[in-house]
């Protein structure tokens, strides 16, 4: 199991580890079903901290006040229900999704959030004495439609912006904003981690990877997307830290090498120092969405430590 780091450099270590991609794809259509999942959420903080030098500070203070609520155990009580607002742009008429394929994601991540997905007791799974029930409600607020003609979105934030032709976010300090775009280069999906600017808060994912009905593609039409990116929006990194062998700050997740793709054989081990059992049933994978099913329970402290009394969304208690 990984060890908790907090100096400044470690934390520049972590987020800037890989080279950077900004993926800032702009009408260059789709011309296959994506066969692996991409999440640009970290490529998208590098170029966050490269445009804001003042975001690290930030991140700092927040990894210091996380690990301080952890170890106080200055956890919010009770359920924190979270209203989101489906922020819809759309070409065709099968981007502008239906309200059952957005309420059919705000089902799963009820589900996946509680404990409650049907795979959660899936046999066989080396780690389900860590698994975690995380206690978090989503309800639908609102939902934004607009339509477009752009072909894609790309990674730099042009969907969150009406100057760019996108939608502006609603109250983003008390309603997680989820865009429904394409944004091509075979990205799924990106979120903005806790201390960025509230302008651009939330989460961004394709409407063929929203939700599980309508126009959601295999493999990844189990809401997992959501899952995962909404994770990352209450501050979780992937699991094999955005590095090899790296760190995602959690103490009870294993060493990964790198992202595990598809549905990796049971018992698959890492190359790391242990050569641990890789937890690649983790939301913070990039298996396809059959093949994960749990978050950790040192995955649940962290999230919740975002929505204590001094935490970066503290706001939405």
């Amino acid at each position: 199991m990984k060890k908790i780091f907090l100096s400044a450099a470690a934390l520049m270590l972590m987020i800037s580890c890989n080279n950077e991609d900004n993926n800032t794809v702009t009408d260059t259509p789709e011309t296959s079903v994506i066969a692996h999942r991409g999440c640009a959420s970290h490529d998208v903080l590098e170029r966050q901290l490269k445009e804001d030098p003042s975001l690290a500070k930030r991140m700092q203070e927040i990894e210091l006040d996380t690990e301080t609520a952890k170890a106080q155990g200055r956890i919010v009580n009770g359920v924190i229900e979270i209203p989101v607002v489906f922020n819809v742009l759309y070409r065709t008429a099968a981007e502008n999704i239906s309200q059952a394929q957005l309420q059919s994601q705000i089902d799963v991540l009820n589900k996946d959030f509680n404990a409650q997905n049907s795979d959660y007791n899936t046999a066989n799974n080396p780690y389900s004495s860590v698994r975690a029930n995380v206690g978090i409600r989503f309800v639908l607020d609102k939902v934004v439609r607009k339509s477009t003609t752009k072909t894609s979105w790309g990674t730099n934030d042009a969907m969150k912006k009406t100057s760019t032709g996108g939608i502006a976010p609603t109250s983003p300090t008390t309603k997680l904003n989820y865009w429904v775009c394409t944004i091509g280069g075979g990205i799924l999906g990106y979120a903005q981690f806790p201390g960025g600017s509230s302008a651009t808060d939330g989460v961004a994912i394709d409407s063929k990877y929203t939700g599980t009905n309508g126009t959601a593609t295999y493999p990844f039409n189990l809401g997992r997307t959501g899952t995962h990116e909404v994770g990352h929006w209450m501050n979780l990194r992937h699991i094999w830290g955005d590095a090899t062998c790296g760190n995602d700050q959690v103490s009870d997740t294993p060493s990964h090498n790198t992202a595990n793709y598809g549905v990796p054989a049971v018992g698959h081990r890492s190359t790391c120092s242990g050569t641990p059992l890789e937890m690649y049933m983790n939301y913070m994978d990039y298996t396809d969405d059959r093949g994960m099913y749990m978050f950790s329970n040192g995955q649940k402290t962290r999230m919740l430590a975002i929505f204590s009394t001094t935490g970066a969304r503290k706001s939405f208690r």
